[in-house]
């Protein structure tokens, strides 16, 4: 392994040392490498010919020099109930890195053994939350969707009871920083207004360094505010590609606005407003049509906890940035997606009516946009043939072209940039699901395929169309558990 001018660093340890326990990791057995992500190691500053030599570590086995694991500790909101017990379970922060490129990097062991805050867990992780994580995580950044990365991953023998018997693995999770919502609460309500002010100075300095300057009057304010219209925005761009997270707990929301933690999601295949992707979620807290409303509830939690350093007309006018943030980026992205360049005030009336029709009659999310996106090339085929009543279909495809009508773009300029944002590859839980089967067999090809797929999402791959399928009747509405 070559570090091409990476410096190592631990800012989070500068912290109260109440945020975080010092812990080994618990080595597995047998640690094989499987996956390797190359392009990101690159970018990090790390180059590596033998891929090999990191097994060590994530086995858990071997510590590079430097590395100082700690499990971090926050509390948060699960499913609307606040838990002051929460923690890294089953992760540990090994070191931090800042690339070639300025670029710091938190590298998280996912699956590294029993830590204080494990509660009854055992502090690990299976196969197939590993590889859902992995494939996830990149998928989504490739789409262009802000989002932890991952690194390598690690299959183990080692077996791990969950609803049965499966096989432990390990994740190298990346991300800019993996500080969430609830260390704020955990601050705010246990350590006091000193070690909250503490936090919020080193995130800022970490992660919104543009700030620093800011008066200290306005500081806090703008950094919410920030926080806030990031979060909107987020969730805006799930909503867009007809992705569900399943378990939108105050933990699980990173402050800087990243996609963060791949448990149960999904997804959309038929389209259903409201649909549950995480079997764990009896009263459909988390579906699709509420997640606007639960980034908006996890803001609130948030700023709640912010209350003793910030006035509360600050914090309401904070998140006054939401809605806008969300709305905002809501119709822009759906006016990219309906090809719309030029804005008119009742766009938003089709966009309805659009997910109204996408819902009634259960049409896939993913293939009606991007047979949207070719009908200069393809014609009406690829949308009509997703309707059983075609009448439905004709009836909305007039409307959106006398909409298309008022556009200036040519039909070719068209379909050029509707299809740079409207995917013809997503992740499917079918597909997901195949690929574990697969892994579990000890063949990591199909996983590798997929991969290669996935982080060329808007690309139209002729030699890939089975990933484009629309999903056999087995693997709609998947069942998915939260547990790792």
């Amino acid at each position: 392994m070559h570090q091409d001018s990476v410096r190592i660093e631990h800012r989070y340890l500068e912290l109260p040392d109440s945020f975080y326990t010092r812990v080994k990791p618990t080595p597995l057995r047998d640690g094989k490498l499987v996956c390797f992500n190359h392009e990101l190691a690159e970018i990090m500053g790390f180059h590596t010919e033998s891929p090999e030599d990191w097994t060590a570590v994530g086995e858990g086995r071997e510590l590079l020099e430097g590395m100082d694991p700690v499990a971090m500790k926050y509390t948060g909101h699960q499913f609307g109930v606040y838990n002051p017990e929460l923690g890294d379970g089953r992760g540990l922060l090994l070191w931090e890195t800042v690339g070639p490129d300025g670029q710091h990097w938190d590298w998280h062991l996912k699956g590294a053994g029993t830590t204080p805050y494990s509660r009854f867990g055992d502090g690990r992780a299976v196969l197939r939350s590993t590889v859902r994580e992995y494939l996830c995580s990149e998928a989504m950044q490739a789409l262009g969707i802000p989002t932890t990365r991952a690194l390598f991953m690690i299959s183990a023998r080692d077996p791990v009871q969950r609803e049965s018997i499966e096989t432990a693995a390990t994740l190298v999770r990346v991300a800019q920083t993996h500080i969430r919502f609830g260390h704020f609460e955990f601050a705010a309500y246990h350590e006091g207004e000193e070690a909250l002010r503490t936090l919020i100075d080193h995130t800022i300095a970490l992660h919104f360094p543009e700030l620093i300057p800011v008066p200290d009057d306005d500081r806090y304010r703008l950094w919410l505010e920030e926080v806030v219209a990031r979060t909107g925005r987020l969730i805006a761009q799930w909503q867009a590609v007809g992705f569900c997270h399943g378990v939108m707990n105050s933990d699980n929301m990173s402050i800087i606005g990243d996609t963060f933690d791949y448990g149960p999601y999904a997804f959309l295949d038929d389209f259903d407003a409201g649909h549950i992707c995480n079997h764990s979620d009896q009263g459909g807290r988390y579906a699709y049509n509420q997640q606007p409303q639960i980034g908006f509830i996890n803001c609130q939690y948030l700023a709640r906890a912010l209350a003793p350093v910030m006035d509360e007309d600050d914090l309401r006018r904070a998140l006054r940035r939401y809605e806008t943030a969300y709305n905002d980026s809501f119709l822009a992205n759906m006016r990219a997606k309906l090809g719309l360049a030029i804005a008119e005030h009742d766009d938003i009336e089709l966009i309805m009516e659009t997910f109204n029709l996408l819902h009634e009659f259960r049409v896939d999310f993913t293939r009606f946009f991007r047979g949207l996106s070719t009908l200069p090339s393809r014609g009406e085929a690829p949308v009509r043939d997703l309707f059983v009543d075609r009448s439905v279909a004709d009836a909305w495809l007039a409307r959106y072209q006398t909409r298309l009508s008022r556009e200036t773009r040519s039909d070719d300029e068209r379909e050029a940039a509707m299809c740079r944002v409207n995917p013809k590859y997503v992740l499917r839980n079918y597909l997901a699901q195949q690929v574990i089967q697969e892994a579990q067999n000890g063949d990591y090809e199909p996983m590798q395929k997929l991969l290669k797929v996935l982080k060329r999402p808007f690309d139209e791959q002729p030699e890939h169309e089975e990933y484009a399928a629309l999903p056999p009747d087995w693997g709609k509405h998947l069942n998915i558990s939260c547990s790792s």
